[in-house]
């Protein structure tokens, strides 16, 4: 077997990235796997007994760097020719003090979810990551894990570089998350793994379960019940985990950009195949369709406990909306993406509740809204809300984007170009490998005009 380094040359040149408007984009596609799951099967297949099988990994960077993480713990996770990943496990307690320095790149889901398993190993790990990573709070996550008696030493704000000192003798816990979280909550569960008794999550507002669900594929009883203010989640610590075989959906996230496109671009129409479509991650596919999105589910099923479907896309004439604040956690990936949509659509949208963006890859909220107007698109911020206004026809485009090295930011905005009426360029498309290798020879064989640094 081959290991995939995080460090291998990007597929994109670094440089700027233009797109600009053609005709329609037509095809049926299928996009990586999901990253959320794609994290979870190899932290959770690396503290399984035996070997893990991994059907459709999502190979981008960010994955890439949990892939890495997992071999310096002693977990051996490796591609085969074939394209699928072998995990050899360590079983749970059972991780080794890494020889050097975890850097985890661009990855906050690495990062926070691996504190999680490390915080109930006995070892010391030392993680850093770029200088996006370097700037994001870990202060949500260290706070827990301190309780089940993890140490750390970080930067101000307890931000990276900082070092992680497991405790050879956990105690349980009862937390309940005071910003919902699903990063936060996942690493606590994994935390709980290696914990003696019950260890208990509470949630006042629903997030993402890939890691209640991924742990019950894996075996593992994962208790959900209802509380006093919310939702209560308990895993029983020490369990046996044995290796399982796991297919990875398209990611849902990855699959909102050709399918916005194909509303936004005048006779277009196109399908993706096998994208996850769990309750909790299908926020945006409800809101398009509020807005008179031209969007059908065909073919759903369930694969490794998340239901999957083929969405099919056809260009739409669109109208604002509200998305409500308690809406936020089942797409907050996608709101970049949305509110370029949303200078399409005729009248306001109105997107509420959106404080989690200001603590993603870059400030998000910001960021957006800056590169719409930059489009020549009405848009103002009020709190942590982000109002659009459109007319129902292509806004001017012609903008220069700022990514700060954001991923999401970097194809909303590519995906803009293909509908504005001037092109939209980005400063740098080399970041969007972090979660979509691929996308622009993806786009480009739908029809879309996207042109690179060097043709």
């Amino acid at each position: 077997m081959t290991v995939i380094s995080p460090a291998q040359p990007s597929s994109l040149p670094t440089g700027p990235a233009r797109a600009r408007a053609g005709g329609p984009l037509n095809g049926t596609i299928a996009v990586p796997g999901d990253k959320s799951i794609s994290h979870r099967a190899l932290m959770i297949g690396g503290i399984a007994v035996g070997e893990t099988v991994i059907h459709g990994l999502l190979e981008g960077e960010d994955v890439l760097r949990t892939a890495a993480a997992m071999a310096a713990l002693g977990a051996e996770a490796a591609r085969g020719p074939d394209g699928v990943w072998r995990v050899y496990g360590r079983g749970v307690g059972g991780l080794v003090e890494p020889a050097d320095i975890l850097d985890l790149g661009n990855s906050g889901t690495s990062a926070r979810l691996l504190m999680g398993l490390i915080a109930t190993s006995s070892l010391t790990a030392f993680f850093t990551g770029d200088a996006s990573l370097r700037r994001r709070p870990m202060a949500r996550v260290r706070a827990p894990l301190e309780q089940i008696g993890a140490r750390f030493v970080t930067r101000e704000g307890g931000r990276m570089p900082l070092a992680i000192i497991g405790t050879a003798a956990p105690t349980p816990i009862v937390y309940r998350l005071p910003v919902a979280s699903a990063q936060v909550k996942s690493a606590i569960l994994l935390a709980g793994l290696n914990a003696p008794g019950k260890t208990t999550v509470i949630e006042a507002a629903p997030t993402r379960d890939h890691t209640e669900l991924m742990l019950r594929h894996f075996g593992v009883a994962v208790d959900v019940a209802p509380t006093e203010g919310g939702t209560a989640i308990t895993v029983t610590g020490q369990p046996e985990i044995t290796g399982r075989t796991v297919r990875v959906p398209g990611d849902p996230s990855s699959a909102a950009f050709p399918l916005a496109a194909a509303l936004i671009v005048p006779g277009s129409r196109v399908t993706v195949r096998g994208i996850g479509l769990n309750p909790r991650r299908t926020g945006l596919i409800e809101t398009l369709a509020e807005m008179g999105a031209d969007i059908a589910i065909a073919n759903q099923r369930v694969e490794a406990g998340e239901p999957v479907g083929d969405a099919t896309a056809s260009a739409s004439r669109l109208v604002g909306v509200e998305v409500p604040a308690d809406r936020a956690p089942s797409m907050i990936d996608e709101y970049p993406i949305l509110a370029v949509v949303a200078a399409f659509a005729r009248g306001r949208t109105t997107m509420r509740g959106l404080a989690e963006l200001r603590v993603k890859e870059s400030d998000r909220l910001t960021a957006v809204a800056r590169s719409l107007a930059a489009c020549g698109v009405a848009v103002e911020t009020a709190g942590d809300d982000l109002i659009v206004s459109g007319t129902g026809e292509p806004p001017p485009g012609d903008g220069a984007i700022a990514t700060n090295l954001d991923h999401r930011i970097a194809m909303a905005f590519l995906v803009m170009g293909l509908a504005a009426r001037k092109p939209v360029t980005v400063d740098d498309a080399r970041p969007i490998d972090t979660s979509f290798p691929g996308f622009v020879e993806l786009m480009r064989g739908l029809g879309a005009r996207i042109d690179l640094p060097g043709g």
